[in-house]
């Protein structure tokens, strides 16, 4: 593991894992399972390298969504508005969603605009332009549930729970992928606005991957201060999510991040493209203390709740116009 330090302190960092071992079941196994678990406990954030997504599945998804977001906006606000069709396009323009809403924080809409899609989520029908769009979708999303598997896994090993214990919970799962551009900002923000504001994921964690650029993802420290999160070629950021820390009654931590406006000076060299994926459970899971969390008289910090109704109250948060 490496330590992006830069003047943080040692509960601060960002680490670097290489959960090649974990995979493949090495002696090093071990060692990677408590990287992950100091790494959630102390700021929910790390990086994965040996994960064995395949390069050019992700660099098709990437060239083909950017394609999409290169064409008329005139043309894309008719896009993927629908929401008739299970596992459907969706496409959300600028400014549509405040993610700063979520914790209470009113903002201008974000600057940014997404594709969105999950096999078991709402949405519209595919454009026929770019060809091959919904198959890169399917295929990243695919990749994206086996490395999830496996992280699962190094969580059950880390809580102590059995391999397999989180399992029934992704059976029907909702999980989401996206693709988020950040365009070049050639007027200046709205006082307020930012890429993306400041939140915390709702569901169990966050694979993303990400690019250099100025204005990029912040993670927040402890302090309040902002971290720059680090780029790493084809490593991927993994973050805690709400619903996963309310599992681990709020020892694991879901961390606030943003993405920051590239600096004045940086027009015409700042756009940005990720692809976070959400890995979330199904949407009649109950979401209680793990009883490792509630053990030795600790008491349980939340009520149970589905995941479905916790979802739905986010979502109406972030997309509230009011």
């Amino acid at each position: 593991m490496h330590d992006i330090r830069g003047s943080t302190t040692d509960a601060e960092c960002i680490p670097v894992i290489d959960v090649a071992p974990f995979v493949a079941g090495g002696p090093q196994a071990a060692q990677v399972v408590r990287q992950i678990e100091l790494a959630a406990r102390d700021t929910g954030f790390f990086l994965v390298t040996g994960h064995g997504v395949p390069p050019a599945v992700t660099a098709r998804l990437y060239d083909l969504a950017r394609a999409f977001f290169d064409r008329p906006q005139s043309w894309k606000v008719g896009q993927g508005r629908g929401t008739g069709i299970d596992g459907g396009m969706a496409f959300s323009p600028i400014a549509d969603e405040a993610l700063a809403a979520t914790l209470g924080i009113k903002t201008p809409g974000d600057y940014k605009e997404s594709l969105n899609f999950g096999p078991r989520l709402k949405g519209d029908q595919w454009p026929d332009e770019p060809a091959g769009l919904e198959q890169a979708f399917h295929d990243y999303f695919v990749e994206m549930e086996r490395l999830a598997g496996h992280l699962r896994r190094t969580f059950c090993a880390a809580i102590g729970l059995p391999a397999d214990y989180f399992e029934p919970s992704f059976e029907g799962h909702l999980s989401a992928l996206r693709v988020i551009n950040y365009p070049e900002q050639e007027e200046t923000p709205l006082p307020g606005q930012m890429r993306a504001g400041v939140h915390t994921d709702y569901g169990f964690m966050t694979i993303l991957r990400s690019e250099a650029s100025p204005g990029g993802l912040q993670v927040q420290r402890r302090s309040g201060e902002w971290l720059d999160a680090p780029n790493i070629e084809g490593a991927y950021v993994v973050n805690i999510g709400d619903a996963f820390m309310r599992w681990t009654n709020d020892e694991w931590v879901s961390t606030p991040h943003r993405v920051a406006n590239p600096p004045g000076e940086a027009k015409g060299s700042a756009r940005r493209q990720s692809i976070p994926f959400f890995l979330n459970p199904s949407a009649d899971t109950v979401i209680r203390c793990l009883e490792p969390f509630c053990s030795g008289g600790q008491q349980a910090k939340y009520e149970p709740i589905t995941y479905g109704d916790y979802i739905a109250l986010k979502t109406r948060q972030a997309f509230r116009k009011d």
